[in-house]
């Protein structure tokens, strides 16, 4: 060690040893890992303020157009070796707690995990942050700072029970409480109209009851540490907390009441939906954050330019998803109702500044609200809802008149079985571009559910195919891999994706190829050391690793893995004499709170992998271990170990997916349908690399038009027949055997997602990879030109394309 690297080591070990003095009240002696963490993260935060702030002025002050991110999701993990990866302090950090007789790891992991999303939408947004601040792009991210995010996932028996997440307990050393930095958030009441002057009226809306957003801030540290981004999340805050009439009157309970409704909105994300309270709770969720982001937005803003006419110019607002799609009404509402900018100004200016993301095709998924809630919780925003409905309609009607069912289809407002709004429609309508997030998610959306929109404005929709961070999901994920990559390709791959191309020759060299399944077992026999912790479950890190890791969806189709699984079981015990290699599947994954046939297909995979596991004839060929409470953290484990990534699902219903680039990235070969983003991971890693099995979704699409019937499938394929009879039967559930009748009947019969008609493909496919497993070298060298071909498939060159096509601002690498 150089003595300026010794010097700072000294100086960074100096300050945690301060903050856990003067900041926790600890002693040396008496400190456990949690405490170290905090310390840490406190004196690694503190090199990172000046930069922030310099960055932050330094915006302002060269009056860059800075990009912000609407997102009701961030799910940003744990953020200390991220921060200090970033910063390049990561030998430094080791070399200052060694001393102190502190492990680094142990530190790290004594961090929560950021309850604050789900699955892919929101490591998405979190990828997209980190790349912002990489790519030097001044940026802030707008979400909710959820006290207990989506749901601890508890499995007793193969049931899912969701609990709290606690991740708030011990406090959030990386964010800065900014109490001062609170917007007025209106709900229900009425709108009223007052004349200002001859010519002019203007709608006032009094709202029934108000709630405070307030800020909480948290830097974005980007590679290298050059630029510091900031993520905003608002806390809900009800301005009377207390009735204290009431309180000292005796109801106490009652007292607090009105507070605990009102602060109810950023408790957990994703409420159940199943009740109209849930339902309500949703919507005020979405305009709560929504509201607070523009009025943030408006009023830096302002307070810089002065006039709001500029907002196009020096502001970039991305909708992630329908949940903040409020936003075109609540921007007409800020510039019509609040600063008198006349309503044709006020829509090219809407316009302008919006751009939104599409992420999906699934009906269900494209949000719309029963008109009636939004006409009680929002009056006002209801009212220019159909303002700008009338207007779009009115365009319509001029271009192609009499065509009745085009205005039904593009109106933003659903009149068949109770009035809905559309906010897929609403988005569309009010941003100056639209991006699908893969090749061919993109094409449908021109084809499907925005066809018509798409003809009216052919040049709106954009594709922008997703990207993960590196330096998430390489080069602290697997930092075996990334050494190994950094002694063949040299330094410049840290900060290059695309120069992983030159790994390519390395996959016909014998010893590179023995080097790297030599890093691919060393994470496998970490990920079966949690294995066995978490589940008591002894597995062979020699092995292949099958890996799903998701949320629990139909369309996902966890269950045509588990269905294959016990294909799998059956041959292996009628037929021990073959040459079976060895398996451990490995599931893991969340089911909403409320779908309960998703909740279903997790209690069947524990019930095979009950039955399975159990078997001493299967000789520890097969094994099915199903993972709890997945997050960002568990994810880091089992990406690094996976073998084989399953990416299954039925064609044309998944847009892009990422944890497919994640798993690709670090060596393992994907199984998959020609679906989202596999299509071009396929064009990158070449046929030869990829397992493709399936329906293509033109086949999915005319079977579904044709009213094609799962009994055919069944009927062509004997083995499938006999796996359905199996479950259906209570041979995996025997303390219930009608447990999966009513599951395996929706294969027998219109089988949506395809599970039928696609088992024996998948079936095959997966003795393919059965055939290139055994083959070392081509396994091997398939894995090498995996991590190889998938440089593009970085966050940093989507944000680049965001940036110079969508958003009009500068990139400086």
């Amino acid at each position: 060690m150089n003595l300026d690297a010794a010097g700072d080591a000294a100086a960074l070990r100096d300050a945690i040893v301060r903050k856990l003095t003067y900041d926790l009240g600890r002693s040396r002696s008496g400190a456990r890992d949690r405490d170290w963490f905090l310390a840490t993260a406190l004196a690694v935060r503190d090199r990172v303020i000046d930069r922030w702030l310099d960055v932050t002025r330094a915006t302002y002050e060269q009056g860059e157009k800075q990009v912000y991110y609407l997102s009701l999701e961030f799910l940003v993990g744990r953020l200390l070796r991220d921060s200090v990866s970033n910063l390049g302090l990561t030998e430094t950090l080791k070399e200052a707690l060694a001393p102190l007789g502190v492990d680094f790891d142990a530190v790290r992991l004594a961090e929560s995990d950021a309850a604050l999303g789900n699955g892919g939408l929101g490591r998405l947004a979190a990828c997209f942050m980190e790349s912002l601040a990489s790519l030097n792009i001044p940026a802030f991210g707008y979400g909710i700072r959820y006290e207990h995010g989506l749901f601890r996932q508890i499995l007793r028996e193969g049931w899912q029970h969701e609990y709290p997440e606690d991740w708030l307990t011990f406090g959030n050393p990386w964010e800065f409480a900014r109490p001062e930095i609170a917007h007025d958030i209106g709900f229900g009441g009425s709108v009223e109209s007052v004349r200002v002057s001859d010519n002019e009226v203007r709608q006032v809306w009094h709202p029934a009851e108000t709630v405070q957003a307030v800020a909480y801030d948290t830097p974005v540290v980007g590679w290298r540490g050059r630029h510091v981004n900031t993520l905003r999340l608002w806390s809900a805050r009800a301005l009377d907390p207390l009735k204290l009439e009431a309180f000292n009157f005796g109801d106490h309970v009652g007292a607090l009441a009105d507070r605990m409704r009102q602060e109810a909105i950023s408790k957990v994300l994703y409420p159940s939906d199943e009740t109209p309270a849930g339902q309500e709770l949703r919507l005020r969720q979405e305009y709560f954050f929504t509201s607070a982001a523009l009025q943030d937005l408006v009023r830096r803003h302002l307070r810089v330019y002065g006039d709001l006419r500029s907002l196009p110019e020096r502001v970039a607002i991305q909708l992630n998803d329908t949940h903040p799609a409020i936003a075109i009404a609540e921007l007409m509402r800020i510039c019509v109702d609040l600063h008198g900018i006349p309503w044709d100004e006020a829509w090219a200016i809407t316009q302008g500044s919006i751009s939104y993301t599409n992420h999906t095709l699934l009906p269900e998924a494209l949000e719309s609200w029963a008109v009636p809630l939004m006409e009680r919780l929002l009056p006002r925003h209801m009212q220019i809802i159909y303002l700008i409905n009338a207007h779009h309609l009115d365009a319509v009607r001029a271009a192609h008149p009499g065509d009745v069912r085009l205005l039904a289809s593009v109106s933003l407002i659903e009149e068949g079985h109770g009035r809905r709004v559309r906010m897929g429609h609403l988005a569309f309508v009010g941003s100056h571009k639209v991006n699908g997030v893969s090749a061919l998610h993109s094409d449908l959306l021109k084809k499907t559910v925005f066809r018509d929109f798409h003809a009216l404005a052919p040049d709106r929709i954009v594709n922008k195919t997703n990207g993960i961070t590196f330096r998430r999901w390489l080069q602290q994920a697997n930092p075996g891999l990334t050494g190994l990559l950094v002694d063949a390709l040299g330094p410049r791959v840290l900060d290059d994706a695309e120069a992983l191309d030159g790994l390519a020759p390395l996959a016909e060299d014998a010893g590179f190829r023995d080097r790297f399944a030599a890093v691919k077992l060393a994470n496998k026999e970490a990920l079966a050391a949690l294995i066995r912790q978490q589940l008591d479950l002894r597995v062979d890190p020699h092995a292949m690793f099958d890996v799903q890791i998701k949320r629990i969806h139909e369309y996902k189709r966890q269950l045509l893995n588990i269905l294959e699984t016990v294909a799998l079981y059956d041959a292996i015990r009628a037929q021990p004499h073959l040459n079976w290699v060895p398996r451990v599947k490995i599931f893991a994954g969340k089911a909403a709170a409320s779908y309960h046939r998703a909740k279903l297909i997790i209690k069947l995979a524990h019930d095979v992998a009950r039955v399975v596991n159990g078997d001493p004839t299967v000789r520890d060929l097969l094994k099915v271990a199903f993972l709890p409470n997945y997050n960002v953290s568990l994810a880091e484990m089992i990406v690094p170990a996976a073998d084989l990534s399953e990416q299954i699902s039925t064609a044309g219903m998944e847009a892009s997916g990422t944890g497919n680039m994640k798993l690709a990235l670090n060596g393992a070969l994907t199984m998959g349908t020609l679906d989202g983003a596999n299509v071009e991971i396929r064009e990158r890693v070449g046929d030869p690399n990829i397992f493709i099995f399936g329906l293509t979704t033109e086949e999915v699409e005319t079977r579904r038009r044709d009213g094609s019937h799962g009994a055919a499938a069944i009927q062509a394929s004997p083995r499938l027949g006999e796996v359905l009879e199996a479950v259906e039967s209570g041979v995996f559930s025997p303390d219930d055997r009608g447990r999966y009748r009513e599951l395996m009947a929706s294969i027998r019969g219109h089988d949506y997602f395809m599970v039928g008609a696609d088992f024996d493909s998948y079936f095959e496919a997966q003795r393919r990879a059965d055939t290139r497993w055994e083959d070392s070298a081509a396994w091997w060298r398939s894995a090498v030109l995996n991590t190889a071909r998938v440089g593009w498939f970085s966050s940093d060159r989507t944000i680049a394309e965001y940036a110079e096509e969508i958003w009009r601002v500068p990139v400086r690498r």
